[in-house]
């Protein structure tokens, strides 16, 4: 599995986060609609590509990720109800 060939997710908004150099992401699957927010360093030390291309983080530097799924529409009500 190459990353460069992985599918992407949409960026929809980016926030300031709760702390100074942190920021929060919204993004959307463009398959089924689901949300995700990643609160985010706004910077992370990585080591250099491994022979597969893949860097290594070390622990407690990229954040927390939540994911919603899209909410389901309710029903139309007839006329009159």
């Amino acid at each position: 599995m190459q990353w460069a060939a992985l599918a992407r997710m949409q960026l929809e908004r980016q926030y300031a986060g709760p702390l100074q150099d942190t920021i929060v992401q919204r993004w959307r699957d463009p398959a089924d609609g689901t949300v995700c927010y990643i609160y985010l360093p706004i910077t992370a030390i990585h080591s250099q590509p491994t022979e597969s291309g893949y860097v290594q983080y070390g622990a407690n530097t990229i954040g927390s990720i939540s994911c919603f799924p899209m909410p389901v529409a309710a029903p139309a009500r007839p006329p009159g109800r």
